[in-house]
């Protein structure tokens, strides 16, 4: 069985018994039904890892013995900024998961003109918990062990007000006519722009092309938004990142 891997948001230091948070508790013991004794691997998001014990387990928490620190990184050489167009429930969650696991350093969910409907602040602020719980998963399940950031949503004009360090911008667009291979290698950082449930729209695009975004095109179908942003990010990585 592979060692289950958790996430402690907090100062790891070997050799201290640290209270596992809720939801690690719930994970590791009602749902895997780990006992006293077992072991799992630890990380707070900052790079690295380390071995622990599940030490005590009570009706309402358990604790770990901290081991050893390992140096461990599986983090790809090309910085991807994801910005991806809000979608429907499961689909977003499904596109936060997967661009995790292929390796985005930054999302940044987008309150586009076809995204669905307004959020208050409050749906918002519950949306994006639920969000940073699908990263966390992610980067247990995949073994990662820096987190991506993952920021408040915006919409495209605001996040471009703040002058970001875009990189090399590309935006996923049906109608253009060229691909991804065509276009020059990253110096350093990539940002992808997807659009929700019918693409962005003319206006989007327009500003986004304007900021230095490339429209380029996934082969010859068009792609829903969760199948898109993975399908784009597979070969971006394939080709100038670990996947190659």
């Amino acid at each position: 069985m592979r060692i289950p891997r958790v996430y402690m948001p907090m100062t790891l230091v070997s050799g201290a018994r640290l209270r596992l948070p809720e939801s690690a508790f719930h994970h590791a013991v009602r749902v895997l039904r780990l006992r006293v004794g077992a072991e799992l691997r630890v990380f707070n998001g900052q790079g690295g890892d380390y071995a622990a014990c599940l030490a005590q387990v009570e009706r309402r928490g358990a604790w770990v013995t901290i081991g050893d620190f390992s140096l461990s990184d599986c983090e790809s050489p090309l910085g991807v900024t994801l910005l991806q167009g809000i979608a429907r429930g499961e689909r977003m969650d499904y596109s936060l998961q997967k661009a995790v696991e292929l390796g985005v350093t930054q999302i940044q969910p987008l309150m586009c003109a076809r995204s669905v409907g307004p959020l208050t602040a409050e749906r918002l602020a519950k949306r994006l918990s639920h969000w940073q719980g699908i990263v966390i998963a992610a980067c247990e399940q995949c073994g990662r062990n820096r987190l991506p950031e993952l920021a408040e949503p915006l919409t495209l004009s605001q996040w471009l007000a703040g002058k970001p360090d875009i990189g090399q911008g590309v935006q996923l667009d049906p109608k253009a006519t060229l691909g991804l291979s065509a276009l020059a290698p990253p110096a350093y950082r990539l940002s992808l722009l997807v659009g929700p449930e019918g693409g962005l729209d003319a206006a989007e695009m327009a500003e986004a092309t304007a900021a230095g975004f490339i429209g380029v095109r996934l082969g010859s179908r068009v792609l829903r938004t969760e199948t898109a942003g993975v399908a784009a990010l597979a070969a971006v990585q394939t080709l100038w990142g670990d996947l190659g």
